[in-house]
């Protein structure tokens, strides 16, 4: 499916970070157990992914509360009055709970007017990009004229439940502990992009088309093992890494072709790509497919990890405001989750407006974020 737009521009984005680091080699290191039974040598776990650390918000912290703070920022960013707003989407796989929406507590901590559309929106690694292309659909339509998407992925669980797993079972081999590696490089961050009419817009970033694509045979190569709700909020997670990999490259390729079409570009008009972050390999080898150079992309997970539907975001955050992109700069936004889902976009970038914040590990000072 392709979607064409005239009249919808990225406004702004909004993004926090977690102040707690956590490395690879921290990770490792609890991991001893393991690695002494299966003699699995250290290192193995950032040679294999590329990725060095990622970040964890403190216990007990709510994804409400730091999407707020990312949607704040975004609308700082813009200088965007709240009760503009007609649609909020919260589009990451954690949410506060399973009902209401988690959408609902960010509305009402933004102070949002009653006539905004509220919901969520959960898709893997794409939930944020499917709201970003809902919103721009409502834009188009010219029922609403702003909208914002927003999401905060929280990897503490995940990671800590998976250590404590590998760790206490003893019947693990080499073979049979690989569907856990990939939980081993997720890690936290949060996201807001605020898209607007063009007739409203200061930045001029107009999004231009998209194209999405389903390859829902292989939904079993990544999937969660325990529902949070049945086991303490602690989920497990188990993916097939290198089929993903394989057959999600195979996705991308044939999403990219809608892609260009989309947006009437040709491959060598791309001049700026940000894609999904899931590590090295599949960095190096999705680009290769689609005959794009590595010099033009912009990465994070070496310092951030994998950190799901906020990934390609807060990437496209950072290279914005690392000035790796520039006015003029035609954008490909690549993101692929499992599923399999594949989302592409193309923005045609002018002006950055970004504002990004780091989050305190003191629970008690962590409702107040330093800027960073």
């Amino acid at each position: 499916m392709q979607y064409r737009y005239r009249h919808v521009c990225l406004e702004s984005i909004g993004y926090v970070l977690p102040q707690e680091v956590v490395s690879t080699d921290e990770l490792e290191e609890r991991l001893e157990p393991l690695y002494r039974r299966l003699r699995l040598p250290p290192g193995r776990l950032e040679l294999m992914t590329g990725i060095r650390q990622r970040r964890f918000w403190p216990r007990g912290t709510l994804a409400s509360d730091v999407s707020q703070r990312s949607a704040e920022l975004a609308l700082r960013a813009a200088e965007w009055e709240t009760h503009r707003i007609g649609a909020l989407i919260h589009g990451s796989v954690c949410r506060d709970h399973l009902e209401p929406a988690t959408a609902c507590r960010v509305h009402w901590l933004l102070g949002l007017p009653a006539s905004c559309l509220v919901y969520d929106v959960s898709n893997a690694c794409l939930g944020l990009l499917n709201g970003m292309l809902q919103i721009a659909n409502m834009i188009e339509l010219g029922q609403i004229e702003a909208g914002l998407v927003v999401g905060t992925e929280d990897a503490r669980p995940l990671v800590e439940h998976t250590i404590d797993t590998l760790n206490a079972d003893t019947r693990l081999t080499r073979r049979s502990v690989k569907p856990a590696v990939a939980s081993l490089t997720i890690g936290s961050a949060s996201c807001a992009l605020l898209l607007v009419h063009e007739r409203f817009s200061r930045t001029g970033n107009r999004l231009l088309g998209a194209a999405v694509r389903a390859e829902t045979d292989h939904h079993r190569l990544c999937c969660s093992l325990d529902d949070e709700t049945r086991n303490d909020g602690r989920p497990l997670m188990a993916t097939d890494s290198e089929e993903l990999m394989r057959r999600g490259i195979a996705t991308g390729k044939a999403t990219f072709a809608q892609f260009l079409e989309a947006t009437g570009w040709d491959p060598h008009q791309l001049d700026k790509t940000v894609c999904h972050q899931v590590g090295a390999a599949h960095r190096r080898q999705m680009l290769e497919s689609l005959q794009l150079p590595l010099q033009r992309d912009y990465a994070t997970f070496p310092w951030l990890g994998n950190t799901g539907s906020a990934a390609l975001p807060v990437t496209l955050a950072l290279a914005a405001k690392q000035e790796h992109l520039k006015a003029g700069d035609r954008v490909g936004l690549l993101g692929i989750g499992s599923g399999i889902n594949c989302v592409m976009a193309g923005v045609a970038w002018q002006r950055t407006l970004v504002l990004g914040q780091t989050w305190l590990t003191d629970p008690a000072a962590s409702q107040q974020p330093s800027v960073a």
